[in-house]
């Protein structure tokens, strides 16, 4: 098995670390293995932009179409010379 050390973790992360391993009965580094074994065993995100994820839940309701709003010509600016 392999070894790993944490360094710099901020005091408050600690304790609750230390207060969580106590609750469920587990030493700290008991309970930070638990941690990431359980963090890690989800499955990784599909990797879809946000768009992609949208488009695709949209598609299956049957799409829709926007039509892009008219422009107007640009307007001169204000004069502040006066």
């Amino acid at each position: 098995m392999a070894t790993m050390t944490i360094r710099n973790l901020d005091e408050p992360l600690k304790a609750r670390l230390r207060i969580q391993a106590a609750v469920h009965g587990r030493s700290m580094e008991d309970e930070a293995r638990d941690i990431l074994r359980s963090a890690l065993c989800q499955e990784p995100s599909s990797g879809q932009t946000l768009v992609a994820s949208i488009r695709s839940k949209i598609e299956q309701l049957g799409g829709f179409d926007l039509e892009p709003p008219v422009r107007e010509p640009i307007r001169n600016p204000p004069d502040l010379t006066e």
